[in-house]
């Protein structure tokens, strides 16, 4: 195994280390959002999405900057759950990304995000571009 796979690997174990969460009585809701990004070492993306909560979408944006290893250029259409709202406004807010990943031409991608109030974001989907990437993320999120 190369020196930089074992480092991306660790980088993966600690990203769900520092993410366990606490059950709760929260709500859970659907979350679908296209994220673009592009960097040589600090990258910065945004992109937009919606979030569907107890049976009503609302549209949000997504700002982000990262500082590390980010090198390339992707667009990734990313779905999954927000986890622990307990009300529409703690989706809001500033969320921490800690992880690596990459594509080369296309790719799948997957992130987990925490904001302040406990509000758990696990992502999935399809990654375009040519990018590699290790590196600690944070990301605005602000409802339209």
């Amino acid at each position: 195994m190369t020196r930089r796979r074992r480092l991306g690997i660790s980088v993966l174990v600690l990203a769900a280390l520092v993410f366990v969460a606490t059950p709760s009585q929260a709500v859970t809701g659907n979350v679908r959002i296209v994220f673009t990004k592009a960097g040589f070492v600090v990258g910065a993306g945004g992109g937009h999405g919606v979030l569907t909560f107890r049976g009503r979408d609302y549209r949000f944006t997504a700002q982000g900057l990262s500082l590390g290893v980010t090198v390339g250029a992707s667009v990734t259409n990313l779905i999954g759950r927000a986890a622990h709202l307990h009300k529409l406004s703690d989706f809001e807010g500033t969320y921490t990304v800690v992880g690596a990943g990459g594509a080369l031409l296309g790719g799948v991608g997957g992130t987990q995000l925490r904001n302040a109030k406990g509000v758990m974001l696990s992502l999935r989907g399809a990654k375009a571009g040519v990018e590699f990437a290790a590196n600690v993320s944070k990301v605005v999120i602000t409802l339209d």
